[in-house]
């Protein structure tokens, strides 16, 4: 049962504070939020529209960016709408059910994208390694099995936290120093051991970040012996091009999430903790669909013929 510490009634509500040091600027702040918010939605819906409709784009690897965008949208969906309320109202309550389902829907989409992110790069692997090979070995098959492998397996590693999650007792206090219901300040307000549930987060920890971690890690090393192994620079250049996106995106994605996860979530530094949170969850996912457009013909091309047709 979830009790506080005063009269050991169930707690059925947190409070989530935000920004509270911005609240004297929540009008410009809400504003800015949400056009990130709108345009986040618009450039990745967009994104999926032309994956699905563009003949151009149809290799596996817009396959992949496909799937990277719409879970780009559940994460911007699952934590603006109600920080939005956050700042506007200066703080606002969350009951708990819903608290314990937005930290679910965060954490599986967060380590569906580590999944994704690793297939793309293995994808980029066998294109540039294993040319010949390319077609037949990143088939129908294996490109839905690595994407579907991703979704399942993620929200089935998250199921396993949020039932160690609620089986703990709140009691110390309501309130959430953050702007949505992150793992660490949801332990800081238990009054139970919180031991299993950090020994279960450190050891998924190695099959959702650490494995793909590796595995990306890898797959560029072969990529980069590969491109050094060409002869012409503009062949060097038009093969690392091919992979660029993918990796500017990687290194802010675990650059981010590797912030978030280790600077400590007390004093000043929380201040710090929140603001890179703010980047990983609004700002990456906004910028995700315009570096793979940035040098992408392929997209530009289908971008301007999607406007006409729209136009």
């Amino acid at each position: 049962m979830k009790v506080d510490n005063v009269n050991s009634t169930p707690v059925t509500e947190f409070l989530i504070l935000g920004f509270s040091s911005w609240n004297g600027y929540k009008f410009p702040f809400f504003s800015v939020i949400f056009m990130m918010y709108s345009m986040t939605i618009c450039e990745n819906f967009l994104i999926i529209s032309l994956v699905s409709t563009s003949p151009r784009l149809q290799s596996p690897m817009y396959f992949f960016l496909g799937h990277l965008a719409l879970a780009d949208i559940v994460l911007v969906t699952s934590i603006v709408p109600k920080f939005l309320e956050v700042i506007i109202r200066e703080g606002s309550t969350i009951p708990y059910v819903e608290c314990l389902a937005q930290f679910y829907l965060y954490g599986g989409v967060v380590c569906t994208e580590c999944y994704l992110l690793s297939a793309m790069s293995y994808d980029r692997y066998l294109a540039i390694c294993k040319p010949l090979h390319y077609i037949s070995m990143m088939n129908v098959k294996l490109r839905y099995g690595l994407v579907i492998s991703s979704w399942v397996l993620s929200f089935t590693f998250v199921s396993i936290t949020l039932s160690l999650l609620a089986e703990l007792d709140f009691c110390n206090s309501n309130i959430i120093d953050h702007f949505f219901c992150d793992f660490a300040p949801l332990l800081e307000l238990s009054c139970s051991d919180t031991t299993g549930v950090n020994i279960n987060m450190t050891v998924l920890s190695v099959p959702v970040i650490l494995i793909n971690f590796v595995c990306i890690i890898v797959s560029y090393v072969s990529i980069f012996i590969t491109i050094f192994g060409i002869s012409s620079t503009s062949g060097r250049q038009k093969t690392f091009s091919t992979c660029s996106s993918h990796l500017v995106v990687v290194a802010i994605y675990y650059g981010s999430m590797f912030i978030i996860y280790t600077v400590p979530y007390r004093g000043y530094l929380l201040t710090v903790n929140k603001f890179i949170s703010l980047v990983f969850i609004v700002l990456t996912p906004l910028l995700n669909p315009i570096i793979y457009s940035l040098r992408n013909k392929e997209i530009q091309a289908s971008v301007r013929r999607y406007m006409r047709v729209s136009g």
